[in-house]
């Protein structure tokens, strides 16, 4: 098994983590920056959760 697809598993696995480290990571972001790049912030954000959902979808696990 790859590190890769030990990510995948682990997003799988925490879901709810894994969204909050997102937010928490662009909030960051935002804030060191001044919201200067806040709507480029938001679209990253957005498919962030995206790929979490796949992940968790790809496990087996019904979506949220």
């Amino acid at each position: 098994m790859s590190i890769i697809d030990k990510v995948k598993e682990m997003l799988a696995q925490h879901t709810d983590k894994a969204n909050d480290a997102v937010d928490k990571a662009g909030d960051t972001f935002d804030q060191r920056t001044g919201g200067k790049y806040a709507d480029k912030v938001d679209k990253a954000q957005e498919q962030a959760r995206k790929y979490v959902e796949e992940q968790r979808r790809e496990d087996g696990r019904p979506p949220a």
